[in-house]
């Protein structure tokens, strides 16, 4: 049903009505395809059939466009309906279009209370028809329903003040009613909805697009090795190395033979990234590194990439190596006729290598537990409940480490410096974790199963904004430790906070730990009481899992580690994008961000003017952040809306009319603005935002943008602003990030991405 939603040939441009005849066949074919599929065996659509087509959580809107298309009142619709109303929204004009959106708006008095099956039996009588002009009572109807449509929960109150304002608007002449004329001329001030006026829900009458093959892979494209030239110099680097190693190592022992001469070279390779691997878990050097021009050159942001990348690498030399030996052996066992292949391969024999012959054996078992460490370590094992089993074999490590060291005679002189950095680190962890246990002062249970803990901050306690830490907590499991991101800001200085969302075994335990009935203090302390906060209050629905808790739990903190984040106080155009609760990290350094600038305020002793200097210095040269939050649905705005409503009130009090942080809120289960389902509602919104200045949505004054981010548009404006060299740093699934790292590549930003 309906045009944007489908193919752009599908959908002529505004104030165009034809498409080419082949596009117009190819339309005919496809819904007479679809319509097939569907119906009955009748070769009539009923209402039911249509509900499930068009896939809308609420029936009104179904029951509305069912109506409309029914021309003659039977109760279902034919092929020949079906195409009249489509011909007419697909090639039809913005009139023909407004109009039947008119239609749908104009509800017959007798069915605002009521379903219409009634209506749409066989056999009934024709569609009744509207009269002519919206009322008050009309629009508060439709609206209530596009706010079910879109998942907005709003009070009555608000929806009152929703209906009056766009009636308000829309009544021209003040006589109580808006006529189709009055709709036009309003909707003609939303330019952005006139262009493509369609019911986006109807993907069934969508025909597939044509697979659009690129001229050239994405990997072989310039932009891709501008911006990854030092992942990519690394990884030659990498490979380089390990074939300098390999060869040379190959011919220093090529005439004991082929295979020993690969035995010996991945031997040599084993050599280095086994110590390698060791390098790239050194996190407490790799956060050091970080504040050093290094950084600038090395991917440090990739280190657990490279870690599990050197992982597989030296699965595989193993392999290699071990069956150049095998082979080897296999030969000598043939030459001599003494000693079987069983022989060389579990009993020690001088001359073999290794601790007293043992070279072997201690191979065999290095290989079985290579083997089950990785095994263990996939996703899979990782996020389906057993983190368990990965963290036992992963500190197998110290076994594999001591078996390399009694296996080849050479690896010791490798291991040396990065192992007693490695025991350096882990006794300095050792240390912070028991030094003294935490205390988890607050627990917030927020909607959709997060947890918010606000724990004292140890005495000497110094991070960066975005760092993360890992975090034990004995009462939930004795061993195991988790990393996440501290999302207070380093200048608040008697707690932290951390924000968790229940994806995990643990997680979801932790959140049913402190959901127990005996926890709840009889009266909740809230965080802040500041007016702003409570006024946000009022319309923002707080879920009925919501609660604020006392708690005296203890806990322990290894950290903190340092994150690609740490570069936004060095760019010069910022854009954070936080998809969920990937807004954590971006929780600190927003707040950081405001307390940099708090400083820069200035005053005029005699007037008592006020303004803002230039925040370019040696900490932070920041002309401009742009901060993105992406959220499926209203409840997930309730985390740190309290803290963005803060942000905008310093930045107000402090730059009346600033633009130095913009904030951009997309709600991804809102339908878009050119969809008939919505239009209502999103105009609505728009004119009491401007009228109160302030969203209905989240109370803030930043208005929440229904659907997701055009993401061409979004960085297109970024690159129109020109305030500097734009570095974009992303928090939020895999599957976006690969959206947006295309898109950064496109436009030429810089991508960084939150890597745990």
């Amino acid at each position: 049903l309906l045009g944007a939603a489908a193919h752009p040939a599908l959908c002529p441009p505004a104030g165009s009505c034809t498409m080419s005849t082949a596009e117009d066949a190819e339309w005919l074919r496809w819904v007479t395809k679809q319509f097939g599929s569907i119906a009955g065996e009748d070769k009539e659509i009923d209402l039911e059939e249509f509900k499930t087509a068009l896939q809308v959580k609420e029936s009104f809107f179904a029951e509305r466009f069912f109506t409309l298309f029914d021309s003659d009142g039977s109760g279902t619709i034919s092929l020949e309906e079906l195409l009249k109303a489509l011909s007419l929204l697909v090639h039809g004009n913005e009139t023909d279009k407004l109009r039947f959106l008119f239609q749908v708006y104009d509800v017959v008095r007798a069915l605002w209370h009521i379903r219409v099956p009634a209506l749409t039996r066989r056999g009934a009588c024709s569609p009744c028809a509207g009269s002519g002009s919206i009322d008050p009572d009309e629009l508060r109807v439709v609206l209530r329903w596009c706010l079910q449509e879109s998942a907005i929960a709003l009070p009555e109150e608000r929806l009152g003040d929703l209906t009056l304002a766009l009636f308000e608007a829309a009544d021209k002449d003040h006589s109580g009613s808006i006529t189709f004329e009055e709709l036009k001329e309003e909707l003609e001030g939303f330019p952005e909805v006139m262009e493509n006026l369609t019911i986006s829900a109807a993907s069934w009458l969508k025909p597939p697009p044509p697979t659009e093959r690129s001229r050239r892979p994405r990997y072989l494209t310039r932009v891709y090795w501008h911006n990854h030239r030092s992942k990519l110099a690394c990884l030659g680097g990498y490979a380089g190395l390990n074939l300098l190693l390999f060869a040379l190592a190959a011919l220093q022992h090529a005439s004991l033979g082929g295979w020993m001469a690969v035995a010996r070279g991945c031997g040599q390779c084993l050599n280095f990234n086994c110590t390698f691997l060791a390098v790239l878990m050194l996190r407490r050097c790799l956060t050091w590194l970080r504040a050093t021009p290094i950084a600038k050159v090395l991917p440090l942001d990739q280190h657990v990439v490279f870690h599990q990348l050197v992982g597989y690498v030296v699965l595989a030399l193993a392999a290699v190596h071990t069956g150049a030996h095998i082979a080897n052996f296999s030969r000598l066992a043939r030459q001599d006729g003494h000693h079987a292949l069983a022989e060389y391969l579990l009993s020690a024999q001088p001359g073999v290598g290794g601790l007293g012959g043992t070279a072997s054996q201690t191979g065999l078992a290095l290989q079985g537990l290579l083997v089950a460490m990785l095994a263990f370590s996939s996703p899979c094992i990782r996020r389906s409940g057993h983190f368990e089993v990965f963290y036992w074999t992963h500190l197998s490590y110290i076994s594999i480490w001591t078996l390399l060291i009694l296996h080849g005679p050479h690896f010791w002189k490798w291991f040396v410096v990065p192992g007693c950095l490695f025991v350096l680190e882990k006794v300095v962890g050792l240390a912070w974790r028991h030094a003294g246990g935490l205390r988890i002062v607050e627990v917030n249970l927020l909607p959709s199963k997060v947890t918010h803990l606000v724990i004292e901050r140890p005495q000497f306690f110094h991070y960066k904004p975005g760092d993360y830490v890992y975090l034990n907590i004995p009462a939930i499991a004795t061993y195991e430790w988790h990393p996440f991101t501290i999302s207070s800001a380093p200048e608040q200085q008697e707690t932290l906070w951390l924000h968790i969302r229940s994806l995990g075994q643990w997680t979801n335990k932790l959140y049913e730990y402190f959901q127990q009935p005996e926890s709840p203090s009889p009266e909740p302390k809230p965080l802040s009481r500041s007016l702003r906060e409570k006024r946000c209050r009022r319309w923002v629905q707080v879920g009925a899992d919501g609660a604020q808790l006392s708690a005296n739990t203890e806990c322990y903190i290894d950290g903190p580690y340092g994150t690609p984040t740490r570069r936004i106080f060095t760019s010069e155009h910022a854009v954070l994008i936080g998809a969920g609760i990937g807004i954590t990290p971006f929780a600190s350094i927003l707040q950081s961000i405001m307390y940099r600038y708090r400083r820069r305020k200035q005053s005029c002793p005699s007037c008592h003017y006020s303004w803002c200097e230039d925040l370019r210095d040696e900490e932070m040269t920041l002309r401009k952040v742009d901060f993105i939050w992406i959220n499926r649905d209203q409840k997930h705005f309730e985390w740190f809306v309290s803290l963005l409503t803060k942000l905008e009130m310093e930045q107000a009090e402090q730059e009346p009319g600033g633009r130095f942080l913009e904030m951009h809120m997309y709600m991804t289960s809102a339908l878009s603005k050119n969809d008939m389902k919505a239009i209502g509602l999103q105009m609505a919104l728009d004119l009491l935002a401007a009228k109160e200045q302030r969203d209905s949505i989240t109370g803030l004054r930043t208005r929440t943008q229904p659907g997701r981010p055009d993401w061409s548009k979004v960085f297109g404006k970024v690159a129109e602003e020109k305030r500097g060299k734009v570095q974009v740093f992303f928090c939020g699934s895999p599957a976006l990030a690969k959206v947006i790292r295309a898109h950064c590549e496109h436009f030429g930003f810089c991508f960084f991405k939150e890597n745990f």
